[in-house]
């Protein structure tokens, strides 16, 4: 790790959890962006036992990071992530994909939403102002938001948006509890047992280089994850 803070400092502020697996080509980009907004956050980049380099580049530059060992996977990563940002008492915490599709500019929208209500989590959605397309990504989004909207009774425009802003009530939970994953199902069980969840409207950028990991089989595997998720297993699923 690099760089700590004092606990009592961090009171109030933002800190950008920045999974990253093999995105040493595009963290240059995501770090400068973060740095050049006037609305002050911190950042720490998670490298999930990646192998190209990522290490060296965050020692190389500076940047605040912690190196796992061996790959984790998303939820094992955020979650270190999270547990990083609850030790050092951070108010609030913002999932930030480290490929260059998030805009660090849409954090203070995400931050302004948050405040205006006391929410617990604030979700970015590229729908709220345009309808939308008929790609199979966004209709398997239209098949998330109506299995949320049958077992919550809420509207979530964009559910698969992964950026989104998490209160220190919430940060808690992901840092503690194993089952929480950074996901659609986390969500919806987390609205279901009276999560304040509302959106605000984000951009959401083509990743800068590299290659996704969910092409068309994973993301209808995945697609097909969430609704069984959220469908059965979070339904049935005691509160915590």
């Amino acid at each position: 790790m690099r760089k700590c803070f004092d606990k009592e400092s961090n009171k109030g502020r933002v800190i950008l959890i920045i999974p990253a697996y093999n995105e040493a080509g595009n963290l240059p980009k995501v770090v400068s962006d973060i740095l050049s907004q006037d609305f002050p956050m911190d950042y720490v980049i998670v490298s999930d036992g990646s192998t190209d380099g990522t290490h060296e580049l965050c020692e190389k530059e500076h940047y605040n990071y912690i190196e796992l060992p061996v790959n984790l996977g998303l939820a094992g990563c955020f979650q270190t992530g999270m547990k990083y940002a609850h030790r050092r008492g951070y108010s609030y915490a913002v999932q930030f994909d480290g490929d260059g599709q998030h805009r660090a500019e849409d954090v203070e929208v995400l931050y302004n939403r948050m405040i205006e209500g006391d929410y617990d989590i604030v979700l970015g959605s590229r729908f709220l102002e345009k309808k939308k397309g008929g790609s199979m990504r966004e209709i398997g989004s239209r098949l998330i938001s109506l299995a949320i909207k049958i077992t919550t009774g809420k509207t979530i425009t964009d559910p698969t948006c992964g950026l989104r802003m998490y209160s220190h009530r919430v940060i808690a939970g992901f840092a503690n509890r194993m089952n929480y994953g950074p996901e659609p199902d986390t969500v919806s069980y987390l609205m279901k047992n009276g999560a304040k969840v509302v959106e605000a409207p984000v951009t959401i950028d083509e990743r800068l280089s590299g290659e996704s990991y969910l092409r068309p089989i994973n993301a209808m595997k995945y697609m097909a994850r969430m609704l069984i998720s959220i469908l059965v297993i979070q339904s049935s699923r005691k509160k915590e």
